[in-house]
């Protein structure tokens, strides 16, 4: 008697273990004897998507590919939930021949197992790298080839008037081109590098992102206003990678923004986190393409994106910034209204209230008006 109570107890702790062991898969698993009762079904298989209904679903294509399998026939599905969330579960049956359950497909019933599996991420993954080569290849070939239509037309060209005009539109071209690039290199390289820990004022990042797109303010005629309250703040990061995604989302305001507008800057300290905002009061993002605009060379607007010149890799950037930080980007927009787009980083570090705040660039008062 002993011993029989000795080898139950090792039977349930093996049954426990192997339990434990098929819970920690990242695939759920269901587990059917021959007479179709449910023998095991694992916690990822309990709740596949987190959505009622779309349980359900799953839960009738379960049910079939236990039906086939008790047949002797494995299937493969692959699931398209079209929630919200959107969800992709791939299942799959495979017939299992128990004791004298016969051989597969002699017509005796057969115990089951299907997996199921969330694919959402991968085929998103999936998508955005065809995505990306299609678009690269796009981006590039368009003004590559007009680089060469140019150079042909050019060439042989004696009118000097004809040769400015072509020369400048060369110039232009060659410009989107080397912006691409150097966007490309700077996503490469936000994804193979980590950011530095280093102490950063965050004026300074406001300063040095108003310096680089100076030029674009003073044409346009912005009015940038900067608040003083959280510009004394600091944060532990990457200087460089700040700067560049703050002057992404300074550029952006400044493109698609109305010529003798403003745009508003400023942080502020919330709990253990610092916001960054770059307000705009210009065209606005359609609801529809909120969840697509940090996608690499999305555009809302790609008429408005050719004539502004821009790559459709900036806010892409921005994201990659805030990951790498441990932050995030979000946007508040409303068309016709303006883009609201707000960089939240952890504040690892204390404020010093003793700091001087950062200064803002020298730049002209009649294209920036008053920097507050």
């Amino acid at each position: 008697a002993a011993a029989d109570r000795a080898d139950l107890e090792a039977a349930r702790l093996n049954a426990a273990t192997l339990r434990a062991a098929l819970d920690a898969l990242p695939v759920g698993v269901v587990v059917v004897d021959a007479g179709g009762n449910v023998v095991l079904r694992t916690r990822q298989a309990q709740g596949v998507v987190g959505a009622r209904h779309a349980d359900v679903l799953v839960d009738e294509a379960v049910a079939d590919h236990v039906a086939s399998a008790s047949r002797g026939h494995g299937r493969r599905q692959q699931l398209d939930l079209y929630g919200p969330p959107r969800r992709t579960v791939f299942i799959r049956s495979i017939p299992v021949v128990v004791g004298a359950a016969g051989p597969a497909g002699g017509g005796e019933p057969h115990a089951a197992v299907v997996t199921i599996e969330d694919v959402t991420e991968r085929i998103r993954l999936e998508s955005m790298r065809t995505d990306f080569v299609a678009n690269i290849s796009h981006e590039l070939r368009t003004p590559v080839g007009g680089l060469a239509l140019l150079a042909e037309t050019l060439d042989g060209e004696r009118d000097p008037t004809v040769v400015d005009r072509l020369a400048g539109k060369l110039l232009v071209e060659a410009h989107r081109v080397s912006r691409t690039i150097d966007d490309l290199l700077e996503l490469s390289r936000l994804e193979l590098e980590g950011a530095r820990r280093d102490e950063v004022v965050i004026g300074v990042v406001i300063a040095e992102g108003l310096d680089r797109v100076r030029s674009a303010v003073e044409h346009r005629g912005i009015r940038v206003d900067v608040g003083d309250k959280g510009r004394a703040l600091r944060v532990t990061g990457d200087r460089r990678q700040l700067v560049s995604a703050v002057t992404n989302l300074l550029d952006n305001a400044v493109k698609y923004s109305d010529p003798g507008s403003t745009v508003e800057v400023h942080a502020d300290r919330v709990g253990d986190e610092i916001s960054l905002t770059v307000r705009d009061h210009g065209v606005g993002i359609p609801p529809t393409d909120l969840d697509r605009i940090f996608e690499r060379f999305y555009r809302v607007d790609r008429a408005r994106s050719r004539e502004t010149g821009g790559t459709g890799l900036g806010l892409a950037i921005v994201r990659h910034v805030a990951t790498n930080h441990g932050g995030t980007v979000t946007v508040e927009s409303a068309e016709g209204v303006g883009s609201a787009f707000t960089l939240h980083l952890p504040c690892r570090t204390e404020p010093d209230a003793s700091a001087p705040p950062a200064a803002a660039p020298d730049l002209a008062p009649h294209a920036i008006g008053e920097v507050a």
